[in-house]
């Protein structure tokens, strides 16, 4: 279950330039996962990078493999599932989400403790999965949450 038939809403990649842009941050010597598959492009992004990445069509709730990282742009309509799950993992992740989610206690009882954010000056572009000659800027812009990445600052600014 890749989330790609569940709700249309949730099916965005996150274009190259979203991903190169924390290249900085992202460890070189680690083994990323990126379980929400979408189309699969991110596997190729992260590749061509230099990044060991697994990308596979597979359910997120069943399924885990042997990683160091998780990477990726969660489905926003199971955030709650997605973040228990990554509590239960318990792993370092850098997962793109909506900045409200900061906000909503369910996320920061989780993760109070090892996050940190990464905040881009400029939105990534997004695309859909059924329309995929279109990027999609959100208007409420989104970060990048951080849990357990032993960064030197918690509130990283990046261009």
């Amino acid at each position: 279950m890749s989330f790609t038939k569940d709700k249309d809403s949730d099916n965005y990649t996150t274009n190259k330039e979203g991903w190169e842009k924390i290249k900085p941050y992202i460890p070189n010597d680690k083994v990323i996962w990126s379980p929400f598959y979408c189309n699969g492009i991110q596997k190729e992004y992260f590749k061509e990078m230099g990044y060991d990445i697994i990308h596979e069509d597979k359910d997120f709730f069943s399924y885990t493999p042997k990683y160091d990282i998780i990477i990726d742009n969660m489905p926003f309509s199971k955030w709650k599932e997605i973040c228990k799950k990554l509590k239960d993992l318990d792993k370092p992740f850098i997962m793109i989400t909506f900045p409200k989610v900061f906000l909503l206690k369910g996320f920061t009882n989780l993760f109070k403790e090892h996050l940190q954010l990464l905040i881009p000056n400029r939105r990534p572009t997004f695309t859909h999965l059924n329309n995929p000659t279109q990027g999609y800027t959100p208007p409420f812009g989104v970060w990048y949450f951080c849990y357990k990445m032993d960064f030197k600052n918690d509130i990283n600014w990046i261009p």
